[in-house]
C-alpha cells in the first residue's frame, strides 16, 4: 500500500514529540515462530559453503551473506545522482571464539601461514611485519591445565581464516565494480575521498586488509590507515557505556519481562542435554545455556569450513547430527529475532545500544549535503553485535542473525531538483522495514533524519538516556 511522504513524516514526527522509540513489530515468519523452530525441519539457510549459486543469490548464507555486486545491482533512474556511500558489514568467516570451543575438540584446525600480521611504521623507518602463529610449550606448567580445545592448532580463537580472507577480497572487488565508476574512486586508496574503519578486535583489521585489495587493487603494498575509536567509547563495535541499554535487554531476556526467552530455554532442555553429552559441557555452565550462541558458533564455524560435526571423545557413536545442528541454527535465528526485533522493548534497546553510530552516520550525510566533506565512500568493518542493533534500529521487516560478511549500505542521492534522498540496501537489495518509511528506496533524506530523531534524539539526549 502506498503511503504519502507527508503521512510518513507525520507519523514519525509524533513519535519524536513523544520522545520514545516506537516499536514496529516484524513480519511473522518461520524465523520468529517458536513452534516451527522446535517442530520444523532443515536449516534457515546455507551453512556449509561460502558459495551461493547465482540463481539463488540473495538466499541467507551464514558463511558468506549476499552483498552488493554488479550482477544483481539495480541502478536508480537517471534523475538521481549518487553522491556518497557508507557501508557497514560484519567481518567474514573465522575460527570459533575460544569461549565457544569444547574443552577438547575432535577435529583438526590449522592456521599455518594464515595468522594475523602486525607491524609499526614511522617516517624514515623500515619495519618487518610479523605474523602470529599460536603454539604451546610443555615447559609452561599452565599448558597442561588449560583446555586444549583444537589439539595442536596453530590458530588464534578467533581469527579470520584463509577462506574468510578470500571472501573479504571478493567482497571488496564486488563493491568496486559497482561504486568505483559511480563515485569516481581511483585504483589506489585515497584517504581524502575514502575511509576504512575497524573495531578494536583484530579480526576486523584482518578483513579490512582483504577488502582493500579488492576495493583499491593498486594499494596492495601500501600502508593504509584504518580509523579506530578507543575501546572505552567505540560506537562501531559498540563498546560505549550504556547502562540503560544493558538493563533493558536483561529485563526482556532473563528478567521480569523475559517470559518468552525463559520459555524457549525451558523447551530446549532435552536438546541441551543431548549436546552437553556429546560436547562434555557441564549442564550448569551458564555461559553455554543462557542462549544457543556458543553451540551455534561452534557448529557453524566447523560446517562453513567443511569440517565434520563433533562427536563424543569417548563414544564415537554419539555425534551431533545434521538434524540437531539445524535445530540449533533455527533456535539461534529465533533468539536474534526476539532480542533485536520481536521484543517490544527491542526498538528502544537498539536506539540506545547503536544510537551513537547512527548519529555519526547522520553527521556524515549532513556534511555531504552541506558541502563540508569531500569523502565519497566510508567502509566500516564490524561484528554481529554491530549489525544486529543497527537492523533493530532500522526495524528491518524480517530479522535474521547477521551472517559472515553481512552488510548494510547507505546510498545518498540528489535529484535534478537538488533534493536529497537515501536508499538503504540489505543483502544487496532495498531494505524492507516495518516502519512508516516502508522499503528504504529513495526516501527523502529529511524523512530519514526525522526517523533517526524519533528513535534517538540528539547526542545529549542519547548520553542522558544511557545514564539514567
Amino acid at each position: 500500500m502506498f503511503i504519502s511522504a507527508a503521512l510518513v513524516f507525520a507519523a514519525i514526527t509524533v513519535a519524536a514529540v513523544n520522545g520514545e522509540a516506537v516499536h514496529y513489530p516484524p513480519a511473522s515468519t518461520n524465523i520468529n515462530n517458536l513452534t516451527y523452530v522446535f517442530n520444523g525441519s532443515g536449516s534457515p539457510g546455507i551453512f556449509d559453503s561460502s558459495k551461493t549459486p547465482n540463481s539463488k543469490y540473495g538466499t541467507y548464507n551464514w558463511c558468506n551473506m549476499p552483498h552488493v555486486r554488479q550482477r544483481e545491482y539495480k541502478t536508480p533512474p537517471k534523475d538521481y545522482t549518487l553522491q556518497y556511500v557508507e557501508v557497514i558489514q560484519r567481518h567474514h568467516k573465522r575460527t570459533p571464539y575460544g569461549s565457544n570451543t569444547f574443552f577438547k575438540e575432535d577435529v583438526q584446525w590449522s592456521c599455518d601461514g594464515v595468522g594475523a600480521v602486525f607491524g609499526s611504521t614511522s617516517p624514515g623507518t623500515k619495519s618487518s611485519p610479523v605474523q602470529w602463529q599460536a603454539y604451546r610449550d610443555t615447559q609452561n606448567p599452565w599448558t597442561s591445565i588449560a583446555a586444549p580445545g583444537f589439539v595442536g592448532s596453530t590458530c588464534q580463537f578467533p581469527q579470520i581464516t584463509s577462506e574468510g580472507l578470500e571472501d573479504s577480497i571478493t567482497h571488496g572487488s564486488d563493491l568496486r565494480t559497482v561504486y568505483a565508476s559511480r563515485l569516481g574512486l581511483g585504483p589506489k586508496f585515497d584517504p581524502k575521498t575514502a575511509k576504512i574503519r575497524v573495531t578494536n578486535n583484530v579480526i576486523t583489521s584482518q578483513v579490512a586488509s582483504g577488502l582493500l585489495v579488492g576495493l583499491f587493487p593498486q594499494s596492495k603494498s601500501d600502508y593504509n590507515a584504518a580509523l579506530i575509536q578507543s575501546s572505552s567509547f567505540d560506537s562501531l563495535e559498540p563498546t560505549y557505556s550504556c547502562r540503560a541499554a544493558s538493563n533493558l535487554r536483561a529485563d526482556y531476556t532473563t528478567g521480569a519481562s523475559g517470559e518468552q526467552w525463559k520459555l524457549h530455554l525451558s523447551q530446549a532442555a532435552d536438546l541441551y542435554a543431548k549436546l552437553d553429552k556429546i560436547s562434555g559441557i557441564a549442564p550448569d555452565d551458564s555461559g553455554w545455556h543462557a542462549s544457543f550462541d556458543h553451540y551455534y558458533d561452534n557448529l557453524s564455524a566447523k560446517q562453513c569450513h567443511g569440517k565434520s560435526l563433533p562427536c563424543n571423545l569417548n563414544d564415537a557413536s554419539l555425534c551431533v547430527t545434521q538434524e540437531v545442528a539445524d535445530t540449533v541454527y533455527r533456535l539461534g535465528s529465533w533468539e536474534y529475532s526476539y532480542q533485536f526485533r520481536d521484543a517490544p522493548a527491542s526498538a528502544k534497546y537498539a536506539a540506545l545500544r547503536y544510537g551513537a553510530w547512527v548519529l555519526e552516520l547522520k553527521g556524515h550525510l549532513q556534511d555531504k549535503v552541506d558541502g563540508k566533506s569531500k569523502v565519497k565512500y566510508i567502509h566500516n568493518v564490524a561484528h554481529d553485535g554491530s549489525m544486529s542493533p543497527l537492523l533493530g534500529f532500522l526495524q528491518v521487516d524480517q530479522m535474521v542473525w547477521p551472517g559472515m560478511g553481512s552488510e548494510v549500505v547507505f546510498e545518498l542521492y540528489n535529484s535534478k531538483n537538488k533534493e536529497y534522498f537515501i536508499r538503504v540496501l540489505w543483502g544487496g537489495q532495498p531494505m524492507k522495514t516495518s516502519t512508516p518509511l516502508g522499503t528504504l528506496y529513495m526516501v527523502p533524506l529529511s524523512d530519514f533524519f526525522a526517523y533517526i530523531d524519533s528513535m534517538v534524539g540528539s547526542a545529549n539526549d542519547l548520553y542522558t538516556a544511557c545514564n539514567q
